[in-house]
């Protein structure tokens, strides 16, 4: 039996950041953003990415988040175990989780 996507939920909000599976394999995520750049007015998010575990990222790309009535929310397609990620908005101000950014982690 396939499960239907409406079965997958959003995680509880860490530091106002949000992830929900959009497959049953974890391969295709939603992120939801509400942190510090959206509550300080941010006009434009952006989700800023690599794969790879450590401090090296691979395939770093930034992603153009949309607005929506729940916050800033985008899908990245996951092409490896785990995507490294934080936030900046239009004005060049970063959310990096105090440094250690944001992990999602396929086990």
């Amino acid at each position: 039996m396939t499960k239907s996507l409406n079965a997958f939920t959003f995680s509880a909000p860490i530091q106002g950041v949000q992830v929900k599976p959009l497959k049953q394999d974890g391969k295709e995520i939603a992120v939801r953003y509400n942190g510090m750049l959206n509550q300080q007015g941010a006009r434009q998010v952006w989700l800023h990415g690599g794969f790879g575990e450590g401090e090296s990222w691979q395939e770093v790309k930034d992603y153009l988040m949309e607005r929506t009535e729940e916050g800033w929310e985008q899908t990245v397609d996951i092409k490896d175990s785990q995507l490294n990620f934080c936030f900046r908005d239009d004005a060049q101000n970063w959310d990096n989780n105090s440094g250690v950014n944001w992990i999602y982690r396929i086990t």
